[in-house]
């Protein structure tokens, strides 16, 4: 039988409100986010004001004049109305705008100084490999038909330049014959940079070739059919097969090594990416001492006009002061978590002091296993805390930039039970071996295995063979010397 009942229910909950979220958010924000999003705050409300002095063009102090000119009448207007006639205008030289990349059509010839600046400094984006090629493309005899289905390939082709799909697929998606996919792909592999259109680094290599009329020489042999030979630099077998001498082959590989197996990349238009350190780890006089990064965050404060708005009981309706109130609530809000965020950096950079201070002292090699409970313990926060707070924050050190998350690593137990040592110790030790062994008997992952193991730690060989690919070094078949008698 079902009956309706009234229960009172005592419990506890977290209700994420706005503002918490907003705290969260601040938390986890790299430095150059957090200054976007500090920007976006103060367009987006008008109670906040940035009181970071701004030096402006009146404030600057003004130029000395020549000697020979006068000094400016200060009183004087110096607004002038400037006005063109068709002399002035008929004296310019309308062929220093001719642009590089429009149709030979509408190219005109320049008679530029070698010491002009290029049209390319005042692009604002720089021309892609796609650009670049459809820029020597518009010089070519290709037909319409034609000129779809290169574009189609420049669709399918990656940032190193090569194309990732194959003739028949291309011809399957454009519906085209073959042969016209072929002849396409011909004259897209006739552009620069040379080696471009290929669909593999073989191939890439062949044309870079031919283009140096080496098409039928040694070191076009050696890549078309023995390269698993060249990668691991066996040049007595290679010097067999070709019935070259070994010093032929190895002047073959030195061109070989000459060439270019990613000719996209010149092309690439990734910007760098700058690091600004939040944190500053210095020391002076023997002490270590931790400064926060405050240059370039707007300093925030709440507009005093506002504020006046509200003590003033005769100014502004009730329905401005509640919008100006909420307004207020959520700038002190702000300013609030932004001085929380920077705090929290501060303990969490002094707590991984404390665990890692053997670290700033001598190296890499003293690292020691950290996860984020121990911080967390340490300075009474929960580990997503300190997970967002290491997320993407840098710190400027005696050893180094580093980024906060660099500081935790995993642990690898010794066999006597000693402490346990860093991941990242070991990868620096593992360098270390292999930068010191010997070229011609370079040591095997089993064999770096079994150096930490006879000082007692416990590292399997795949574990090796993971480090060592983590760090981009090959396996020791690679990096042998090769035998030239």
């Amino acid at each position: 039988m079902l009956e309706l009942r009234q229960q009172l229910k005592l419990s506890q909950q977290l209700v994420m409100t706005p503002q918490l979220q907003q705290a969260i958010k601040l938390l986890q924000l790299s430095r150059l986010e957090l200054v976007d999003t500090i920007a976006q705050e103060v367009e987006q409300n008008p109670v906040l004001e940035d009181e970071t002095p701004v030096l402006t063009i009146a404030e600057a102090p003004p130029a000395a004049p020549a000697p020979d000119q006068a000094a400016p009448d200060v009183a004087a207007d110096h607004t002038t109305d400037v006005k063109l006639d068709d002399s002035s205008i008929s004296e310019i030289n309308w062929e220093d705008y001719a642009n590089e990349y429009e149709p030979i059509s509408s190219y005109s010839p320049r008679n530029d100084s070698e010491d002009a600046p290029s049209r390319l400094d005042i692009l604002t984006e720089k021309p892609n490999l796609i650009s670049h090629l459809q820029g020597q493309l518009s010089y070519s005899d290709l037909g319409e038909e034609e000129e779809e289905v290169a574009f189609h390939v420049f669709g399918n082709m990656n940032r190193e330049g090569f194309i990732e799909a194959t003739d028949e697929e291309l011809a399957e998606d454009t519906g085209c014959d073959i042969d016209l996919i072929r002849g396409v792909v011909d004259e897209i592999q006739s552009l620069d940079p040379a080696g471009v259109g290929a669909h593999n680094v073989q191939e890439c290599l062949l044309l870079q070739l031919g283009r140096l009329g080496l098409g039928k020489a040694l070191p076009a042999i050696i890549i078309r059919d023995y390269l698993p030979l060249l990668e691991t630099k066996n040049f007595i077998a290679i010097a067999k097969k070709t019935r070259h001498g070994v010093s032929e082959v190895v002047g073959a590989v030195q061109v070989i090594v000459g060439l270019d197996p990613h000719p996209g990349w010149a092309y690439a238009t990734e910007e760098p990416h700058y690091i600004t350190p939040d944190v500053y780890l210095q020391k002076e006089d023997g002490e270590y001492v931790i400064l926060l990064n405050d240059d370039g965050l707007p300093k925030l404060k709440i507009n005093a006009y506002y504020r006046q708005i509200l003590k003033n009981k005769e100014s502004g309706s009730a329905k401005t002061k509640e919008y100006i109130q909420d307004k207020i609530r959520s700038a002190a809000w702000l300013i609030k978590s932004i001085q929380q965020r920077q705090r929290t950096i501060y303990r969490v950079m002094e707590s991984i002091l404390k665990f890692q201070y053997d670290f700033f002292e001598e190296g890499v090699s003293k690292l020691k296993p950290l996860v984020l409970r121990d911080v967390a313990d340490d300075i009474s926060m929960h580990e997503s805390t300190i997970s967002r707070v290491t997320s993407n924050k840098y710190v400027h050190t005696p050893q180094g930039t580093f980024e906060l998350k660099y500081f935790f690593t995993s642990s690898i137990s010794r066999k006597d039970g000693g402490d346990a040592l860093s991941s990242e110790s070991i990868k620096q030790r593992i360098r270390l071996l292999i930068g010191e062994e010997n070229p011609d008997k370079p040591l095997s992952d089993k064999a770096i295995a079994q150096v930490f193991a006879d000082d007692d730690i416990k590292l399997a060989r795949r574990t090796v063979a993971k480090y060592r690919e983590q760090l981009g070094i090959l396996s020791s078949k690679y990096r042998k010397k090769p035998k030239l008698k």
